[in-house]
């Protein structure tokens, strides 16, 4: 993309966003691999005449060959789709859903988010603000009880959002296997309250985006909306973005649903086992030591979630066109507000930076055996998702191969995690 070109849509962004996919996102041709890791020796997609495609972009270029060249080697299983002002330029899907059952993965399988479904938490809590059910600088004490006297005077739901809270939450406790979404909401309900304030707010030093800079902004969606974190967003995010093969899927779900995608740890010794089938069975990367997201009956308030790739360009272009909120809303949740180093910045929930010359916004997330990446490109109307369901999958090095095919330009990150 020329600047040129670039600069012509400016005027578009946030504006509907450049249009940037329709509510039924059209299904291009996926490729399944035979064999868990394999590729298929033709796959196929769909193709544009558009002379605003980068060739790179296309069915058969750089990111495509790409790809293709790690699903060969067996470092890539999942979904890979390319948007472009509503219309599916690229969609590739390689190697097993459930390998047990032999499922190939396509563009119908869920797959976990882990943190890349962490915005949906900050557009429900701009959402009740819009309706003026809350403010962002109410402070944590306006709407809940029993948390240490600081945090709840001083804390507030935009230094929670934009993780400046100053909080440090305890270590998780990993190893513990649910049973009940009960169980987990009490844990986590508990687990936040712990949180101390070791910083003074505003100050952007904290958690970032994690434990109670995520987990109690859910907990005041529950409180001023009267539902379930869980409920609300069903409801209020997957339902109004039309996103049907997306929800928080509990582990009964994971392991009978045959549209779910179960993640394939790496061990120790190098073999690979599914994480939901082996909940005694523990990560050894040091990143997500100990972790097997399989123990999660489901996943905490404010976290994660199951969707498909083309439900996240659904809930991209639901984001642009005043489905999910009033724009003004929309590019305050995108919008730079804490910089992170060069010309990237922290929004509401999620990363943004600037990358030849145009906004980028997105996020990324992981846990054993789950990959997920999402990107906004909003001044040209592109959206990238990257999904995947095994260890090894390089997908910072995918993302960056992402950006470069749609902007041109190259970047040394991805869309956060």
């Amino acid at each position: 993309m020329d600047p040129d070109s670039v600069r012509a849509i400016n005027r578009r962004r946030l504006l509907g966003w450049g249009g940037l996919a329709a509510a039924g996102v059209a299904a291009a041709a996926t490729s399944a691999a035979a064999l868990p890791g394999r590729a298929d020796p033709a796959p196929t997609g769909s193709d544009s005449p558009d002379s605003d495609i980068p060739p790179a972009t296309r069915p058969g270029g750089a990111y495509d060959q790409y790809v293709a060249k790690l699903a060969a080697e067996g470092k890539f299983s999942g979904v890979v789709l390319l948007s472009h002002q509503g219309r599916t330029v690229l969609s590739r899907s390689y190697g097993m859903a459930d390998r047990e059952k032999g499922i190939r993965n396509h563009e119908g399988i869920a797959f976990s988010l882990s943190s890349a479904g962490k915005p949906f938490g900050a557009v429900a809590v701009l959402q009740l603000a819009q309706q003026g059910k809350l403010s962002l600088s109410d402070t944590v004490g306006t709407h809940l009880k029993g948390y240490a006297e600081d945090v709840a005077d001083q804390v507030t739901i935009h230094h929670l959002l934009s993780g400046t809270s100053g909080l440090e939450t305890p270590e998780e406790d990993v190893r513990r296997v649910f049973q009940s979404r009960q169980e987990v909401h009490d844990y986590y309900e508990q687990w936040v309250r712990q949180a101390k304030l070791v910083a003074a707010p505003g100050t952007g030093t904290g958690t970032g985006h994690s434990g109670a800079d995520i987990g109690i902004p859910a907990l005041i969606v529950e409180a001023v909306s009267g539902e379930t974190y869980w409920d609300y967003v069903q409801e209020n995010v997957f339902g109004r973005c039309g996103m049907t093969g997306s929800a928080f899927r509990t582990r009964p779900q994971w392991l009978t649903d045959e549209h779910i995608a179960h993640p394939y740890m790496t061990l120790a010794d190098g073999s690979q086992v599914d994480a939901v089938r082996n909940l005694d069975r523990s990560s050894p990367s040091p990143d997500v030591l100990g972790k097997n997201p399989g123990r999660s009956f489901i996943d905490a308030p404010g976290d994660g979630g199951f969707a498909t790739a083309p439900d996240l360009v659904r809930f991209t272009r639901a984001l642009g066109d005043g489905t999910l909120l009033a724009r003004p809303w929309a590019e305050l949740l995108t919008g730079a507000k804490i910089p992170h180093g060069g010309s990237s910045f922290g929004a509401y929930d999620l990363p943004v930076h600037i990358l030849g010359d145009q906004w980028v916004f997105g996020r990324g997330g992981g846990n054993p055996g789950v990959s997920a990446n999402w990107n906004i490109y909003p001044y040209t109307g592109w959206v990238g998702v990257v999904l995947g369901n095994c260890d090894g999958l390089p997908l910072q090095e995918i993302t960056e191969q992402e950006m470069q095919a749609v902007t041109g330009a190259s970047s040394g990150a991805g869309g956060g995690g």
